[in-house]
């Protein structure tokens, strides 16, 4: 199932969109605010954003550049903004579409589809041989080397290595490597993925993983 976040301050079309995609068969999220959405943003991996420009506290231009720095996430713009300097603006910002209101919902959902399937195919590619700095990931083989020495991990360390080496710079709460990575019908401790951190620099060395004070772990910054 496919995870959606629209970020969109009128309950209307933010009703219309959820309805629509969730009928496609996705799992979807919604925040009415920049700030809303990159606390969102933060908690739950995505594999679409849509994203409105005019919205309460920071605007969309500002949540896509923030999203864009930490993750590969795909951002569909939809804005009232029909003129060239906000569409080129969307654009350098990376994101991945810009559609204009009023606008037609088979194509919007159409477009939508074909931005995830090529995500998938780009994923399924990209994730087969991952680097990241020193670290290089083989997804097929199950394989981990730094500095071109192999590196023996049990399955859950390959799991939070993994993630955290697909999207380098994104902190990584307990809480989300624990949705993300665990099974949702098992009772499982948070410290159970400080557990595996620990034994994980034990064997990469200390330096790969960074802690972030008061907020979890991403691939440290020296290997991004």
């Amino acid at each position: 199932m496919k995870r959606i976040l629209i970020v969109e301050d009128e309950l209307d079309i933010r009703e219309l969109l959820t309805n629509y995609l969730t009928h496609e068969g996705c799992e979807v999220s919604t925040a009415e605010d920049g700030v809303e959405a990159l606390s969102l943003f933060s908690e739950k991996e995505f594999d679409l954003v849509v994203l409105d420009i005019m919205i309460p506290k920071i605007d969309g231009f500002g949540v896509c550049e923030v999203i864009k720095k930490q993750s590969n996430t795909s951002v569909v713009f939809l804005s009232a903004l029909n003129d060239d300097d906000s569409q080129i603006k969307g654009y350098d910002l990376m994101a991945d579409d810009y559609v204009t209101k009023p606008f037609s919902m088979p194509v919007f959902l159409r477009k939508v589809n074909a931005l995830l399937r090529r995500k998938e195919s780009v994923q399924s590619r990209w994730d087969a041989l991952l680097t990241c700095g020193d670290i290089v990931i083989n997804t097929d083989t199950m394989e981990v080397l730094i500095c071109g020495r192999n590196i023996e991990l049990t399955t859950r360390e390959f799991d939070i290595l993994h993630t955290l080496a697909k999207n380098p710079g994104r902190v990584y709460t307990r809480e989300l490597l624990l949705d993300l990575l665990w099974d949702y019908d098992t009772l499982v401790d948070e410290r159970i993925v400080d557990s595996h951190i620990k034994n994980l620099r034990h064997k990469m060395g200390g330096e790969y993983i960074e802690t972030v004070r008061g907020r979890g772990y991403r691939i440290a910054k020296k290997d991004i």
